[in-house]
């Protein structure tokens, strides 16, 4: 049902949810593109409204390309940290590595914003496993736009923001298999590409080369992880 799902927490994420979290009936805003997948199975399980955010043009139109016609999934062209949507307008907030960035303070109170009282937000973060982590990991995050949570503190930032944390899950394991693909995308998608192609793509196939190797051969495993979180809102 998720094999499709080429995210850091693969399809491993929205499984746990979903096995956690009873969602038939509510409101669920997905945040980040190639999380198509992820609301498909929020519409399988019952959810009442699906949309799913993007915050560039080729996402979007990538998004749209992938789920055709379906009127019950909405893509929509955002930021995450100053979206369209009026207070307390979802149930649930589902975002899987798409906001371990440097907007994180600011996309987390836009989804206390949007968020109903007592709502429901499923975050998977990127996080340091060690506290001392080598320059070419760093370049890896820095390249991807990517800043992570210390491992150690990951939970400690969301509790301060008023959220109680309902399930906590590592899926640092996921990340073999998201890099493993990724490698295998590369080698299978490259020399199909045309000339003007691979000139558009260039950047993005030369940083899934590079990320899939640090990760895979230069040791990267040691300091790279994913946490996932199952939060609710406090009533304030």
């Amino acid at each position: 049902m998720t094999r499709n799902l080429f995210l850091p927490g693969t399809g491993r994420q929205i499984k746990i949810l979903t096995e956690n979290l009873d969602v038939s009936g509510m409101q669920v805003l997905v945040i980040g593109g190639g999380s198509e997948e992820a609301a498909a199975v929020f519409k399988k399980s019952g959810a009442d409204k699906i949309i799913i955010i993007v915050d560039e043009n080729d996402s979007l139109l990538t998004s749209r390309l992938i789920l055709g016609n379906n009127p019950d999934i909405k893509v929509r062209m955002m930021e995450y940290d100053n979206t369209d949507f009026g207070d307390s307008k979802f149930d649930l907030v589902y975002a899987q590595g798409s906001v371990s960035d440097k907007r994180r303070n600011k996309i987390v109170k836009e989804v206390k914003r949007i968020l109903r009282p007592e709502g429901y937000f499923c975050v998977g973060e990127i996080i340091n496993l060690l506290p001392e982590v080598p320059a070419f990991v760093k370049d890896v995050w820095d390249v991807s736009g990517i800043s992570p949570l210390d491992a150690v503190n990951a939970v400690e930032f969301y509790t301060g923001k008023n959220f109680t944390v309902c399930g906590e899950f590592d899926l640092s394991s996921t990340l073999k298999e998201f890099y493993n693909t990724g490698k295998r995308l590369l080698q299978d998608v490259l020399p199909e590409l045309k000339d003007n192609e691979k000139s558009y793509y260039k950047k993005l196939l030369k940083r899934i080369g590079h990320e899939s190797n640090v990760y895979l051969k230069l040791g990267g495993e040691r300091y790279m992880g994913f946490k996932m979180l199952i939060l609710r809102k406090g009533t304030e």
